[in-house]
């Protein structure tokens, strides 16, 4: 059984379909029709809804999130809100300034936009704060109006949110005070299973997660679900065996010592992604463009590189950092170098009952520089067809050192050895870049499909290492390097 709120109201739910996405039972179930589908894989925003989790002060902290590709179980102790909740008077600031300033055009995206505009407020009305401008534009940068109505959505975001804060005199619809029984039930592991034996459990600790695996050794691990979750709406597959990591609080874990940053593989880009950035701030953007903020908001880094997706934005950046990943087991943890975690096209070193428990990676030295760049058909929410990510140490205009990794040049995320060879040792200039640019036809032989096509893909990747030479000569020029957002 899961518990958990809707629109303040308390929810149980027991025999149900752990396959179920949060969109489909609150439209087929429950009847709740204000959240719509407009994709079923995230990439929209039609679907958006806000997920409440209570803090150690059982205060209740909300982000957006795409129901479409969220399952049910996920719902365990949590507080789940939807447009249906603002139907009452008085209306929400944000819905206010969507009507007056003709932010809704056919309106089937409306709802979506609403609720991540209504996320936004939430938060700065409760720190007491305005949004920025560039706070509004990632709030909704996943979500895709239809009717091209940006202007009018920008400017209602803007009204309520950056110009004033206002606040909302139904703001009790964000704060139902959780009964003991509710805390009591959160607490325990959620089981959710249906009458056809499909089951879904969420272990405590790291002890029950792998007792659970070494039972089950072929059920799927999800955390986020935002990609798992493709398989059941865009496959039609039924999924009978999952196991959630989303509670196991030591995969929660981020620590620092001098050298290293240990990240727990359960965290979500939100929550790492800052103290990644501070010491590598070739993340920052980066990150910015890994999907949408509803994506970013569930998304976990063990669940992007566990995927072994060749075009998963985090492992080229890692590997070119020389991060190890640690697996973990009923049999014991170990370490394993990130680069050599993946073996082939979606097939990994995961053995039997393992799972991954954290990643390292390293702080910068002296000396080190990191580039990561991002090739994708649109700037926002978009899957890359090349990313491409450089760590070089340099003594003075020469490079000492350097791992270059690329995603979407080869079945997995790889090194570059031979270009790689190519610049070690050599001046930071043109002739080593070109030399370094044509060894990459003897690492790589890319495929073509809908992204990218292989002379594309060949080409960019040379002309990102000529892209970073610039961008590295930039500080000493007193210019700023071009970057992609500036014609956004």
């Amino acid at each position: 059984m899961i518990e958990f709120y809707l629109n303040g109201q308390p929810q149980k739910l027991d025999q149900t379909d752990p396959n179920l996405s949060i969109l489909d039972w609150l439209r087929t179930k429950m009847r709740l029709c204000g959240t719509k589908e407009g994709c079923a894989s995230g990439d929209c925003g039609a679907c958006t809804v806000l997920l409440g989790s209570l803090d150690a002060q059982d205060q209740w902290h909300y982000v957006a999130m795409n129901s479409c590709i969220g399952l049910v179980g996920a719902l365990h102790g949590k507080h789940l809100v939807t447009v249906d909740a603002l139907q009452t008077e008085p209306a929400h600031p944000v819905q206010t300034a969507m009507v007056e300033c003709n932010g809704s055009q056919c309106g089937f995206c409306t709802p979506g936009i609403v609720m991540s505009l209504v996320g936004l407020h939430q938060q700065v009305a409760g720190a007491g704060s305005s949004a920025s401008a560039h706070q509004l534009m990632e709030a909704l940068a996943g979500n895709l109006c239809r009717c091209t109505g940006y202007r009018p959505i920008i400017e209602a975001g803007a009204r309520t949110l950056v110009d004033s804060v206002q606040q909302w005199d139904g703001s009790t619809l964000f704060s139902p005070a959780p009964s003991a029984a509710f805390k009591a039930a959160s607490a325990q592991a959620a089981v959710l299973q249906d009458e056809a034996g499909n089951r879904f459990t969420a272990p405590l600790s790291l002890a029950d997660l792998r007792a659970q695996l070494a039972a089950q050794p072929q059920a799927r691990l999800v955390a986020g679900s935002t990609d798992l979750a493709l398989e059941i709406t865009q496959q039609l597959k039924t999924l009978p065996q999952l196991i959630s990591v989303e509670q196991v609080a030591e995969l929660h874990e981020l620590e620092q010592d001098e050298q290293n940053l240990t990240i727990g593989s359960a965290l979500r880009y939100v929550e790492f992604g800052p103290l990644l950035n501070q010491y590598w701030p070739a993340f920052a953007p980066m990150l910015e463009r890994l999907g949408s903020l509803q994506i970013r908001n569930r998304g976990t880094l063990g669940g992007n590189i566990g995927n072994a997706s060749p075009i998963g934005d985090m492992p080229p950046p890692l590997i070119a950092l020389g991060a190890q990943v640690q697996l973990d087991g009923a049999n014991g943890s170990r370490w394993l170098a990130l680069e050599d975690f993946f073996r082939d096209y979606k097939k990994t070193a995961l053995q039997p009952g393992e799972f991954i428990r954290a990643v390292r990676v390293a702080k910068p030295a002296a000396n080190e520089r990191l580039f990561i760049y991002k090739i994708s058909k649109r700037l926002d929410d978009d899957i890359s067809a090349v990313l491409a990510a450089f760590w070089l140490r340099f003594e003075g205009e020469q490079v000492a050192d350097c791992r270059l990794a690329y995603g979407g040049m080869a079945g997995i995320p790889k090194r570059a050895l031979n270009a790689e060879a190519a610049l070690r040792g050599q001046v930071f200039e043109e002739p080593a870049i070109t030399a370094a640019a044509n060894a990459l036809a003897q690492d790589f032989t890319p495929m073509s499909d809908v992204r990218a096509s292989a002379a594309y893909r060949q080409e960019v990747a040379g002309n990102l290492l000529r892209r970073a030479l610039y961008e590295h000569r930039a500080p000493s020029t007193g210019g700023a390097a071009l970057m992609v957002t500036d014609y956004a």
